[in-house]
This record gives C-alpha cells, sequence and structure tokens, in this order.
C-alpha cells in the first residue's frame, strides 16, 4: 500500500489506536493504562539521562573497549554489599493505548504452527540449557475457564534429530514434556508496556520447574540455536573493539545488506518480565547465604552483549567498586541476582575464538515470591522505554504495582561498552522449562551420577537427582495458567512501533535469507501461513461457541461437508481465533522491481491493443494448425501415386 507524505506521517502517530492485534474480548477498562514513575525516597532525583547523540559513536581505540574477555572473573567479594535505595511507584499522568492482547477467553483454541495468528507452539526438542523437556503443542490449551494452560508431565518422547548444539543427528529420549509459545514473527513491538496476569506452576516450596515470561529480540527465534549465535544477546549499534570480531551485525560494517542501515549494530537481547525458580532454601541460607531473597523467587533481568569483559564480580560474590552497573533502582523484598552476572559466550567453529568469544551481561534483581503466587493469580509488567539520540531509555518491573527493578540505560552506556537498552522489535514467549541447571540440587547426593533424571524410572540412580518431592508433584501435571496479556504504548511516541520489521530496525531479509536458522530440517518454511477454517465440525451443534461448531454463528459456520468456514475476522482451523495484522506494515514482501528491474511504462489503450494482437497471433496459429489436421508428409522418393 502506497502512502503519500500527509498519510504515512499521520499513520506513523496514530497507528496505536487502530492496531488490530487487539482482542474483542478484552474490557474497555483495559484498553488504556499510565505509567508508574518510581520515586525514591529521602534521596536527590536521578540525574536526567544523557542528551548527547552516543549511538552513532565508534571506539576503536584500545582503551575504549577490551579487546579479549578475562580469563576467569574476579570471586573476591567486596566488604559490604552495594546498598540500592528502595523505590515507591506512583501513578502519572501519560497514557498508554492497547496495541495487542490476548484474553485466553475461547476455549480450544490451538496453538499448533499455522493455527493461531499470534502465537506458535513449538514441536521440537530443546537442546539449550540442559533441557530435560520436548516442547509440544499438545501440552497448551485455552480453557473453559478462559485461561491459557501450559501443562508440564513426566512422559517420554523419542526425538531422532538434528541437535543444534552438538551438530549432528541425535537419537535421545525426553523424560519431560511441556510446551513454550512465541510470537516470534508474527507479533513484536519496540517500547512500551507489557504485562499479564498469571498463576505460576508447582509448588512454591518444590525446585525443578521454571515457568518464564519474556522478551527477545526477533533477529533470534529461541531453541533454534544456530540463530542466535553473535545475535543474543547483542544490544550495541556502535562499532567497538569488541563487536567488530564477536558481533554477526556489527556497527563496523560499511556495506548495507538485507535493507539494514550500514555502520548500525543489530542484535536480540533479552528482557525477562520473570523467570521464578521455587524450592525451599531461604534467604542467606545455603546459595543464598549472601543474599536477602531465597527460594521461591522471580528473576527480572536485561541479558545484554556486549557484557563486562573484566573485572567482573564472581558468582555468589557482592560487585566490588567499579565491577557492575550503576542506575540500578530496587524495589521491597528484592535484592541483586548475585548467583548470576551472565555468560561467556563460545561457538564451536569459531576461527580465532580468542577474538570471536564475548561475554555477555545478566543485569538482575530476584524477588521474594511466596506460597500466593502459586495458588492464586498476580500481573506481571514491564515498562521499556526505547533510545533515542535524546535519551539512554530504561526498564522498570513491576509485580501487582509495586517495583522490582529499574534499570536507567543511563547507567547501562555510562559502563563504556557500547551496550544499551533493546532498540530491537522483540516477540513474546510463555513456557515452563525443566533443567538440571534450575532449581535442581546443587551438588549430587553422595552415590548419585546425576547424569539421566527420569521420573518414571524404577533405578535409583535415574531419580535420585532431583529435587526432593518434585517426581511427586509432577504427577498431577502442574499448570502454568495464564488469564491474559496485554500490551500498551504512547501514542505520541513515535520511536514506539508495532511490527517484527521496522523502518529502523528491518529484520525480514535478514530471516529469509537465512531461513535455515530459523527452521528444522523438516520443516519447509519457519513458519506456515495461518489455516483459515478447514477443521472438522458437527453442523447440528451449530448454537454452541464450541470447536467442534466453528466457534457459533458469530466466528464461523460448519458447512454441509463438515468443515469449518470463517466468517470476515476469525480464523484458524475452527475459527476460534481473533484474525490480527500490523497496523502498518513497514516491510513489504520484495516485488520485481526491487531487483531493479523496472517494466516499461505504457497507456492502457497500448496495452489493450497489444494484448489483442498477442491473442490474435494464437488464435491464427490454432487455426492453421487445425486446416493439416490427419495430414502427413510424403517420404522422399516415394511415387506420389500407386498404379
Amino acid at each position: 500500500m502506497q502512502l503519500s507524505s500527509f498519510n504515512y506521517y499521520f499513520a506513523l502517530f496514530s497507528f496505536v489506536v487502530v492496531a488490530d492485534w487487539v482482542d474483542p474480548d478484552t474490557p474497555s477498562s483495559a484498553y488504556t493504562t499510565e505509567s508508574y514513575v518510581p520515586r525514591v525516597p529521602n534521596l536527590p532525583p536521578t540525574p536526567a539521562s544523557t542528551n548527547k547523540p552516543h549511538r552513532r559513536h565508534h571506539f576503536d581505540d584500545d582503551d575504549a573497549v577490551s579487546r579479549s574477555p578475562s580469563a576467569s572473573p574476579s570471586l573476591s567479594p567486596s566488604e559490604m554489599p552495594s546498598t540500592y535505595p528502595t523505590s515507591t511507584p506512583t501513578q502519572s499522568y501519560k497514557e498508554f493505548k492497547i496495541v495487542f492482547s490476548d484474553e485466553f477467553n475461547t476455549p480450544g483454541r490451538s496453538f499448533a504452527d499455522g493455527n493461531d495468528p499470534r502465537w506458535t507452539a513449538l514441536d521440537k526438542n530443546d537442546y539449550t540449557n540442559d533441557a530435560l523437556h520436548y516442547y509440544s503443542p499438545d501440552n497448551i490449551r485455552t480453557g473453559d475457564e478462559g485461561k491459557l494452560v501450559i501443562k508440564s508431565e513426566a512422559t517420554d518422547t523419542d526425538v531422532i534429530g538434528f541437535d543444534d548444539v552438538k551438530r549432528k543427528k541425535t537419537h535421545v529420549t525426553k523424560h519431560f514434556r511441556s510446551a513454550m509459545v512465541q510470537s516470534w514473527n508474527k507479533f513484536c513491538f519496540t517500547g512500551g508496556i507489557m504485562e499479564a496476569e498469571v498463576t505460576l506452576p508447582g509448588k512454591h516450596n518444590v525446585g525443578g520447574l521454571w515457568p518464564a515470561f519474556w522478551l527477545l529480540g526477533n533477529m533470534a527465534r529461541h531453541t533454534y540455536v544456530g540463530s542466535s549465535e553473535h545475535i543474543w544477546p547483542w544490544s550495541s549499534t556502535m562499532c567497538t573493539a569488541k563487536s567488530r570480531n564477536s558481533q554477526l551485525i556489527s556497527g563496523c560494517a560499511n556495506s548495507v545488506h538485507y535493507g539494514m542501515e550500514k555502520r548500525l549494530g543489530r542484535g536480540a537481547p533479552e528482557i525477562d518480565v520473570f523467570e521464578v525458580q521455587p524450592g525451599p532454601i531461604k534467604a542467606n541460607e545455603g546459595v543464598f547465604l549472601y543474599s536477602s531473597v531465597g527460594q521461591p523467587f522471580m528473576s527480572a533481568s536485561f541479558q545484554v552483549a556486549p557484557g563486562r569483559p573484566s573485572n567482573r564480580p564472581g558468582p555468589g560474590a557482592w560487585p566490588g567498586p567499579g565491577q557492575w552497573y550503576e542506575g540500578l533502582k530496587s524495589g521491597n523484598n528484592a535484592s541483586l541476582n548475585i548467583n548470576f552476572y551472565g555468560n561467556y559466550n563460545h561457538f564451536r567453529g569459531d576461527f580465532n575464538p580468542a577474538i570471536s568469544d564475548y561475554w555477555s551481561d545478566a543485569i538482575s534483581y530476584n524477588r521474594q515470591l511466596n506460597a500466593s503466587y502459586f495458588k492464586n493469580p498476580h500481573v506481571y509488567r514491564l515498562e521499556w522505554d526505547v533510545p533515542t539520540n535524546e535519551t539512554d531509555g530504561y526498564l522498570r518491573w513491576y509485580l501487582d504495582g509495586e517495583l522490582v527493578l529499574g534499570i536507567d540505560g543511563t547507567g547501562v552506556v555510562a559502563a563504556g561498552l557500547g551496550s544499551e537498552i533493546s532498540s530491537e522489535p522483540m516477540y513474546i514467549l510463555l513456557n515452563t522449562a525443566i533443567s538440571k541447571q534450575w532449581g535442581f540440587p546443587k551438588k549430587c547426593p553422595d552415590n548419585c551420577p546425576c547424569e539421566k533424571y527420569d521420573c518414571n524410572s524404577a533405578e535409583w540412580t535415574e531419580t535420585c537427582g532431583f529435587s526432593e518431592g518434585f517426581c511427586e508433584m509432577m504427577k498431577s501435571k502442574p499448570e502454568y495458567e495464564i488469564n491474559w496479556v496485554r500490551v500498551y504504548q504512547d501514542p505520541t511516541n513515535e520511536h514506539q512501533k508495532v511490527g517484527c520489521s521496522t523502518p529502523e530496525r528491518p529484520t525480514r531479509q535478514f530471516i529469509e535469507a537465512h531461513e535455515k536458522l530459523y527452521k528444522t530440517v523438516d520443516d519447509l518454511h519457519p513458519l506456515k501461513g495461518i489455516q483459515r477454517g478447514r477443521g472438522t465440525c458437527n453442523p447440528l451443534l451449530e448454537n454452541e461457541s464450541s470447536k467442534d461448531a466453528c466457534g457459533g454463528s458469530e466466528r464461523g459456520r460448519c458447512t454441509a461437508g463438515r468443515v469449518c468456514e470463517c466468517n470476515a475476522g476469525w480464523t484458524g482451523p475452527h475459527c476460534l481465533a481473533h484474525a490480527g495484522s500490523d497496523p502498518i506494515r513497514y516491510d513489504q514482501p520484495d516485488k520485481i522491481s526491487d531487483l531493479g528491474f523496472i517494466l516499461p511504462a505504457v497507456t492502457p489503450a497500448v496495452l489493450v491493443i497489444g494484448i489483442c494482437i498477442l491473442v490474435a497471433m494464437i488464435t491464427g496459429g490454432v487455426l492453421w494448425r487445425k486446416r493439416f489436421d490427419g495430414w502427413s508428409a510424403i517420404p522422399d522418393g516415394a511415387p506420389l501415386y500407386k498404379k
């Protein structure tokens, strides 16, 4: 669609109001929200963000950024933990309008690839983070109570496929099954407010489950490991000594490819609204000996690269002077996550790991939870302001309206690494993982090999590595319940956009050129087209709103052939999903003119005459050929007639 210059700029400022990702079941009271402003009592206000165009600086000086990571992090804690003031949110009068929502009110929805316009439920093995589970679309559903339900269970899945980490075909058996939905390459947004009301799965005092609600840059697709290499979790637009060799699309590149801007680094940072770790270990005990927060806790994190290459705090230790980021604000019952400061990233096959390896940082706080969060719904919220040439942006996390963590982008920039608050289009993920890295005993019990984890095994050696009570809990097939997910944006802020490929941060051409990184070997393309109707149904149930009735007369109808036919605005095999689309499609599919070939301009009259001449020539040829039907040539030398 071509827009006049007036309409184009009008659309930029008004698209939030007309976004088509809003679920019609969303209550009118939820169509707007206000941002929270954290106040720090008894302290002077935080200095305003720097007014400098830092996003186009290019560092080539050795002193600007270290060229190689430290061999090992610092293991010595400071004498005294850094003190971070608590904050209390107060309502401001900045109004944000809804741009996306899913209320999950319709039971029976399917999220398998090609069945839903917003979400894709993975059907693949997870090779990341020592995962013990297989992600199956059968383990996620919308229930009768109007909630999205992710079920985890101790069930075997035989997996024969390509191991993204080992880079070879393997045959493994995963003894747990769970689910993940992601809006990758469907719905993305840049800046705004996102929140969800959820009830956590399992028991608050039994470790082992890993429920999460998070965002990831569209350049990487989670669990598709190849798409993340030297992409995750980069959030650096600059050219630095480290990014030159470690960032796949760095700010040092002078050439332009895939519609991207030259000398502008790209990546896929990660924002974890929460990762929850249940368990029985209390604050100031065990691995939380030096922390005021113990299990169960939610971890709110911004994972970003490049990270600090040297003088890093060690796991379990509080940062010493100059070892960590400034400008962090903590809420009540929250504490710096001293057990995880980030990752050292190394990839097989890299030619020169000494210069291509890199640290990524996890700027993370843990917030104390209790049994209530596993029994009752609570609201988790993220506020994200995008950095510009005038401000450095911010991230703020809230739980039931109370501040958990605030990150001022100026503190990230001031670290001098070239990293910043995310400016990438990001997509939503909801999942429950099961990993021996998360909530399992830190040390294996005596005589336990901790090599196999199978709750259904009769062998003690395959059950001894679990947290106490885990296998008993898994018999109930714990469920992670999401009541709704909503995203809001400021209609007056031109930097906040809806779309997975925006003018400032395009992703479409890169993904299409590297499709194999975003799919399995069995997939034709990373995502299937959305099936609209054609699901089997029962025409006798036309007055119901069930799956078998195609969602009822409002959504669709069951034809005489016993398949669903969807009404306008509804889609999916059984017409249960509200159709969604970006209000402005910034990055249209390629046309032949994009290759430099432009058809000659002709008037309509000339075009009609040309078509008529072509049709006449074809018709004449056909008629001429018919005159010789049944005729065959006389061979050379043959008599013209018989005697």
